[in-house]
């Protein structure tokens, strides 16, 4: 709603092509941190990521060329829409991620060396912090604990770099393929086509669940949405049970006591006849959903990047296994 909003107060965003972007040019990432489920009862204005914005640019002396989504997911993946129009920056078609990750060096511009700080904090009522910090896992540590103390939330500009750092790190082209991915459910909802269907063949992504949310068990804590969702079988899945761990994102999908999906794949949970998204602070008993497992960009599953965005980085177990050959093993 921010997004639309702003583009519809200060016109329309221009998209760049990351080919077309200059190798000295200045780009910069703007975010939200923090618990998403904050947000629901703490509503920002939708100024809060231009003001970090303008904070790490006097930092610098210098104008950004550039504003990028330091993910493709969830509100971070609006925010810099809203902010482009505002500042009538042009918004490159790329990310960090090709997809939300919770902590911030779980980037794939990390996985290149570049620096998440210097960054800017902003949190609604005005206040404003400069970090920089001796790498990256030391600016998710202390702007974590700093958000915690701005609420729950905080807005973040952050991940400056040249154009050059940007082409060599990002997940290219992923505002495209979001697009994409939306016109094929409207397409499919136009047509009377099942907009399921539709979703899974957009993101060559594969059924992983039907079911019934019977129970969830979310808290945050350390700046973080944690918990568990339960749902029980419908359908061609009727006598199984699904259990799908988070952390602001969806982290392992456990099918009657088997892991059947993890990071850094995505696990997406959507309504199970319209296939809308429903994010982990969204969650709730008796809604009826379908788990949808979908692979993720190749920077993900190497070795290295899976010590910074693998299940046992996150505590689990657990070896990775690329969806499709768990899906599979499994048969699914």
């Amino acid at each position: 709603m921010m997004a639309i909003q702003a583009v519809e107060r200060y016109g329309p965003v221009e998209v760049v092509d990351p080919e077309d972007v200059d190798n000295d040019a200045f780009v910069v990432s703007v975010a939200g941190m923090g618990a998403p489920v904050v947000m629901i009862e703490k509503l920002p204005s939708g100024r809060e990521a231009g003001e970090a914005l303008l904070s790490l640019e006097k930092y610098f002396g210098r104008r950004a060329d550039y504003l990028i989504s330091i993910e493709a997911g969830g509100m971070n993946s609006t925010i810099p829409i809203a902010t482009a129009a505002r500042f009538k920056r042009p918004l490159i078609d790329g990310d960090g991620m090709g997809r939300a990750f919770p902590e911030l060096q779980m980037v794939t511009f990390h996985l290149v060396g570049v620096k998440a700080t210097p960054m800017s904090m902003a949190d609604e009522k005005g206040n404003s912090v400069i970090l920089d910090t001796v790498d990256n896992f030391w600016a998710e540590r202390i702007a974590r604990a700093i958000t915690v103390k701005f609420g729950g939330v905080a807005w973040i500009a952050i991940y400056p770099m040249n154009g050059r750092q940007f082409k060599a790190g990002a997940v290219r082209h992923s505002l495209s393929k979001e697009i994409s991915i939306g016109r094929a459910l409207r397409e499919a909802k136009a047509r009377g086509a099942n907009p399921l269907d539709a979703l899974l063949d957009a993101t060559g992504g594969f059924l992983l669940f039907k079911g019934k949310i019977v129970d969830v068990l979310r808290r945050a804590t350390g700046g973080f949405a944690r918990g568990e969702a339960r749902l029980e079988g419908l359908e061609e899945f009727k006598g199984s049970e699904l259990a799908i761990r988070f952390q602001n994102e969806n982290l392992v999908a456990i099918r009657d006591g088997t892991v059947i999906a993890s990071v850094p794949d995505l696990i997406t949970v959507v309504e199970k006849d319209s296939a809308k998204p429903i994010t982990t602070e969204r969650l709730k008993y008796g809604l009826r959903v379908a788990v949808i497992g979908i692979p993720c960009d190749p920077k993900w599953r190497t070795p290295e990047a899976l010590k910074v965005v693998g299940p046992r980085y996150f505590g689990y177990d657990i070896d990775y296994v690329p969806i499709e050959e768990a899906v599979k093993r499994l048969g699914a």
